[in-house]
C-alpha cells in the first residue's frame, strides 16, 4: 500500500501539536490540583523494565490456522497470486448474482432484440488524487499487492457456478447461518463442488484495448488507471452527440453474447426470472479462478459489494410498424444489470515454503509467525498468563501489588504508583525474512491487530483511540502503531511495531479485569476489526476464530518472540509509571 510521505508528515505534525496542547492542559490541571512548588519534586517517572524487569517478560507463541471462514466478508473479494517469505497463495472466489429487476421486460412489443455488448466490471478500492485541465483523472489504488509502480498480469477464467450456496446451515440450530471455508468446504464432511460449469468467453477488442482489462494474449492487465468511456449518438438535429464517462480502476471485460442471450434475454416471462429464490436456484452465480502468468502475478482486493460491480447487458430493440403503407423502423437502446449481491466465498490455495512449528504455550517461541488468509496468528500472555487466585505469589499478583493496594481477594483498594503509559513492542526478524527471494519491504504488513483473544473483541484502547480516519493506514494510529521502518521511509525494511495498551493495563489494576490472553494478527484494514470474527475449521470442535481483516489480506511477517536468540529484539511489555519519592 503506497503512502504519501508528505501527507504522513502533516498527519504526524498535527498529532504532535495536539499532544503538546493536551500535555500542556494536563500539566496545568495537575499543577493546580495536586502539585505546588513545594512538592513537585516528590514524584519520579520510571520504567518498569529498569526497576522490575521480570514484569516486562511476555510469553508469545504462534497458532497455525486451518481453513478459515470466507463468507460474511463485508462485500470484499480477493483474487490473484501473492508471493512472500511464506510461499505462494492463489486466491479465487465464487459469488451469487441477482437481477436488478425481477420479471424484466426486454423485447416487449418490439420485433427484434440484438445484444450490443455484455460488460463485466469489478472495481478496485481507489481514490482520486488529481484531475488535470483536460479532465484526465489520476487515481491512488490501495488494493493491489505487492505494492509497485507496475503490476504483473493474471490469467482469469470465469465459470458458471454449479454449486448451490445456502444461506442457512441445515444441520444446525434454526436460522443459523451457513459457514463456508477457504478450502472449498462447508464443513469437515461437505465439499463445495462441483463449481466449474460453463466457461464464459471473453471478447477481445484490439481496436479499443484501453477500455478493457484484457490483452491480446487473454491475460488480465492490472494497473491503477481508470477507464475513459465515450459513446456517440445522433441527435434530433442529425448531429452526433458524444458523451464521456469516467470509470474508476478495476477489471473491465467484454463477454460473449450467446451465453447471456440464452441465460437471461430468452427467459423473458419465465418463472426463473420472477423472484430471487427462483433465480438463485436457476443461476447459482459465477466462479472466478485466477492463475499465474509466467509464474508470477498480482493479488487484488475487489470491491464486489459496490453498486458498480456488475454485469451489464447492453442491447438494441427494433420495432417495425406500418404507416401509410410503409414500414417505419424504430430502434431503442436499453441495458440490464446483474449485480453481485448475496453470498461471496473466497478460496485459498496455499503452497507454503514454511511449516509453522508446533508452539509451546508455557515457555513461548523463538519466532512469531503471522500470515493472513489461511495462515497464522499469535497468542500473547502478559505476566506469565497468571490471574488473581492462580496460586501464591504469582507474577501477576506481584505486579499488581507493586502498583496498587488490594484486599485479601486481590481486589483493588488504593493506588501506590500511577501507570503513565504501557506499550507492547515487537521487533521484525529481518535476518529470517531476508533469506527469502520473495521478500521485499513491500510485502511487509503496515498494520497488525492486537485484541482480546478470549472474548474476540478489541481492547479498550481501540475504542478510546480518537485517530479515526476513512484511510485505514491513519486509523487507530495511537493504539495500533503502524510498522516503523528504517529511516521512516515507506520503501525501507520494517523495524518494529509498538501497541499502546495503557487502558488495558489500568483495567487490570483498577477494575480487577481478567488477565486475558491476547491475540495478534495481520490486518488489511483496522477499521473492520470490531465488526466480526471468522470461524476457523478445526478437528477438535475448539471455538477458534480469527479477525475478518486478517482473512482478507495475503500479507505476512515474522517477528522475534520471547525466546529469540537476539535479546536486544526480544518482545517486551514497556510500562512508564510515576511514584512518590520517599
Amino acid at each position: 500500500m503506497k503512502k504519501n510521505k508528505f501527507a504522513l508528515n502533516i498527519f504526524t505534525l498535527v498529532l504532535i501539536i495536539s499532544s503538546f496542547i493536551a500535555c500542556d492542559s494536563d500539566f496545568n490541571n495537575l499543577e493546580s490540583d495536586v502539585l505546588n512548588s513545594g512538592v513537585a519534586t516528590n514524584f519520579n517517572i520510571k520504567k518498569i523494565s529498569e526497576t522490575n524487569p521480570e514484569f516486562s517478560d511476555v510469553i508469545t507463541y504462534s497458532q497455525a490456522l486451518g481453513p478459515v471462514q470466507t463468507n460474511n466478508n463485508v462485500g470484499l473479494s480477493t483474487l490473484g497470486i501473492y508471493d512472500d517469505v511464506y510461499g505462494r497463495v492463489s486466491s479465487s472466489f465464487v459469488t451469487q448474482v441477482s437481477l436488478s429487476t425481477y420479471s424484466p421486460t426486454f423485447l416487449g412489443d418490439a420485433n427484434e432484440l440484438e445484444i450490443d455488448s455484455v460488460v463485466l466490471t469489478l472495481p478496485y478500492f481507489s481514490t482520486i488524487t488529481d484531475i488535470d485541465e483536460e479532465n484526465n483523472i489520476t487515481y491512488s489504488v490501495d488494493s493491489i499487492f505487492p505494492d509497485s509502480d507496475s503490476y504483473s498480469p493474471i490469467r482469469l477464467s470465469i465459470y458458471e457456478n454449479n454449486y448451490f450456496i445456502r444461506d442457512f446451515d441445515p444441520i444446525a440450530d434454526f436460522n443459523e447461518a451457513q459457514n463456508y471455508f477457504s478450502n472449498k468446504t462447508a464443513s469437515l464432511s461437505e465439499i463445495i463442488a462441483p463449481l466449474e460449469g460453463s466457461e464464459l468467453i471473453f471478447v477481445e477488442n484490439p481496436t479499443n484495448v484501453n477500455h478493457l482489462s484484457i490483452n491480446q494474449l487473454g491475460n488480465i492487465k492490472i494497473n491503477n488507471q481508470g477507464f475513459k468511456l465515450t459513446s456517440t449518438t445522433e441527435g434530433d438535429d442529425g448531429e452526433d452527440n458524444t458523451s464521456t464517462i469516467y470509470a474508476p480502476p478495476g477489471i473491465r471485460l467484454k463477454l460473449d453474447h450467446d451465453f447471456w442471450q440464452d441465460k437471461i434475454i430468452d427467459k423473458e416471462g419465465d418463472a426463473v426470472l420472477s423472484n430471487a429464490n427462483n433465480f438463485l436456484e436457476y443461476f447459482r452465480g459465477l466462479y472466478f479462478k485466477a492463475e499465474a502468468v509466467n509464474n508470477t502475478g498480482s493479488h487484488i482486493i475487489l470491491n464486489t459489494g459496490s453498486t458498480n460491480a456488475n454485469i451489464t447487458i447492453y442491447y438494441t430493440t427494433t420495432t417495425i410498424e406500418e404507416e401509410d403503407g410503409e414500414d417505419v423502423i424504430t430502434e431503442e437502446q436499453g441495458s440490464f444489470a446483474l449485480n453481485f449481491v448475496g453470498n461471496k466465498i473466497n478460496f485459498f490455495d496455499n503452497n507454503f515454503n514454511i511449516t509453522i512449528p508446533d508452539s509451546d504455550p508455557d515457555i513461548g517461541d523463538e519466532r512469531i509467525y503471522l500470515k493472513g488468509g489461511e495462515g497464522s496468528i499469535a497468542k500473547i500472555k502478559l505476566f506469565n498468563g497468571d490471574d488473581i487466585n492462580d496460586g501464591d505469589n504469582t507474577i501477576f499478583d506481584d505486579w499488581k501489588n507493586f502498583f496498587v493496594e488490594t484486599d485479601s481477594d486481590g481486589n483493588f483498594e488504593s493506588i501506590k504508583r500511577i501507570v503513565n503509559e504501557a506499550n507492547l513492542v515487537f521487533y521484525v526478524d529481518q535476518d529470517y525474512l531476508s533469506q527469502s527471494t520473495s521478500y521485499g519491504p513491500e510485502t511487509e504488513p503496515d498494520r497488525l491487530y492486537l485484541y482480546d483473544l478470549d472474548n474476540q473483541t478489541p481492547l479498550t484502547d481501540f475504542y478510546l483511540d480518537a485517530t479515526n480516519s476513512s484511510l485505514p493506514y491513519f486509523s487507530k494510529f495511537n493504539h495500533l502503531g503502524p510498522l516503523q521502518r528504517e529511516n521512516d521511509e515507506s520503501d525501507e525494511n520494517g523495524v518494529k511495531y509498538k501497541f499502546r495498551i495503557t487502558e488495558h493495563i489500568n483495567n487490570l489494576l483498577l477494575n480487577d479485569s481478567t488477565n486475558v490472553e491476547l491475540g495478534l494478527a495481520v490486518s488489511l484494514n483496522v477499521n473492520l476489526e470490531e465488526l466480526i470474527q471468522q470461524e476457523v475449521q478445526t478437528n477438535n470442535d475448539s471455538d477458534l476464530k480469527t479477525p475478518i481483516s486478517s482473512v482478507l489480506t495475503p500479507r505476512g511477517t515474522i517477528l522475534h518472540g520471547n525466546n529469540t536468540g537476539n535479546q536486544d529484539k526480544k518482545v517486551y511489555l514497556e510500562i512508564y509509571y510515576t511514584e512518590p519519592n520517599n
